[in-house]
């Protein structure tokens, strides 16, 4: 994903809750902390399809906003 990000394309990675400080700590850590992040509820393993559902309900707007910008 950074290198991707390096080259310009667009970049985000989808993270839930309990993991945004490492998310973030991870982008600067790579020298890319304007890294787009996508925060969705925990957890995501274990969990029922319609849950599953319920968090792409989440992410899907972000990520729609995301692709819709002009930065990468």
């Amino acid at each position: 994903m950074i290198e991707l990000k390096r080259r310009g394309l667009k970049t985000a990675v989808i993270h839930s809750t309990p993991f945004k400080s490492l998310a973030l700590g991870t982008s600067r850590a790579l020298g890319v902390p304007d890294l787009q992040r996508i925060e969705i509820p925990h957890p995501l393993g274990g969990i029922s399809p319609a849950e599953v559902m319920l968090r792409v309900d989440v992410a899907l707007p972000q990520l729609l906003e995301f692709l819709k910008g002009e930065a990468s």
